[in-house]
């Protein structure tokens, strides 16, 4: 039995992967975003809840039969935690239910816990923030190389993945960079598709719950005209993009 700190849990995900999914929010993250929806869940050391992987396998195992899509881990960052939602996964998959890890894949290294919880995915959505180092620490405050790296790895291993894009006013809206991360991600033939997201605001009171200052107050979503000229770079290069 592992333990992990687990956030919060929700069993009618619509926007984490394929189908109704559950989801499992982890505790914990090295990035620092300067747009992040879940900003109460930065800290591993405190907020949220102790729970061990079979109590939380068994929630889910109650509302299985309504899963048309199954169980997603996301965060904060489920890698950090990677013991527990390998266990967790792997008691999901002898029960038939589906698993996906949303993750912005910053590991230094591919572990044993990694390799075990990469074994028992069944879909990666990995959200690569920025293909540029340099505004990917101006956007993140941490390199973007073991990110890369850990797509790299999933190449590799040949694991499902459908990548993430957020597009934000200053930070990535620039099709250049876009254009940049089609050409890293071309080669890949395990990437299914791109989901390219428009920034939003919606988690700005966690911010203030916290009396932190978010730093991106006055940007707003980009336009329709924005995301087709991201969404072109993506296309011409042969990588399959919707927003």
């Amino acid at each position: 039995m592992s333990l992990g700190r687990v956030h919060s849990q929700d069993s009618f995900g619509t926007v984490d992967g394929p189908g109704i999914r559950y989801v499992v929010f982890m505790q914990g993250c090295h990035m620092r975003c300067r747009y992040c929806h879940n900003r109460d869940t930065w800290d591993l050391r405190k907020g949220g809840e102790i729970k061990s992987h079979e109590e939380v396998f068994q929630d889910i195992y109650k509302v299985r039969n309504f899963l048309s899509g199954g169980v997603t881990v996301t965060g904060g960052e489920p890698l950090i935690q990677a013991e527990f939602v390998a266990d967790l996964f792997a008691e999901c998959r002898k029960a038939g239910i589906h698993t996906c890890l949303d993750s912005n894949g910053f590991t230094k290294t591919i572990t044993e816990p990694v390799e075990r919880l990469l074994s028992n995915t069944d879909l990666v959505l990995l959200d690569l923030k920025q293909i540029d180092e340099d505004m990917h620490q101006k956007l993140t405050y941490v390199t973007n190389r073991h990110p890369l790296n850990f797509a790299r790895y999933l190449h590799e291993i040949n694991k499902p993945v459908w990548i993430r894009y957020v597009v934000v006013e200053g930070y990535t809206v620039d099709p250049q960079y876009a254009a940049r991360m089609a050409e890293f991600i071309a080669p890949m033939r395990n990437v299914e598709k791109v989901e390219i997201l428009p920034y939003h605001s919606l988690g700005v009171h966690k911010w203030d719950l916290l009396n932190d200052t978010y730093e991106l107050e006055s940007v707003t979503p980009p336009t329709t005209e924005q995301l087709d000229a991201i969404k072109a770079e993506f296309v011409k290069r042969g990588v399959a993009a919707a927003y």
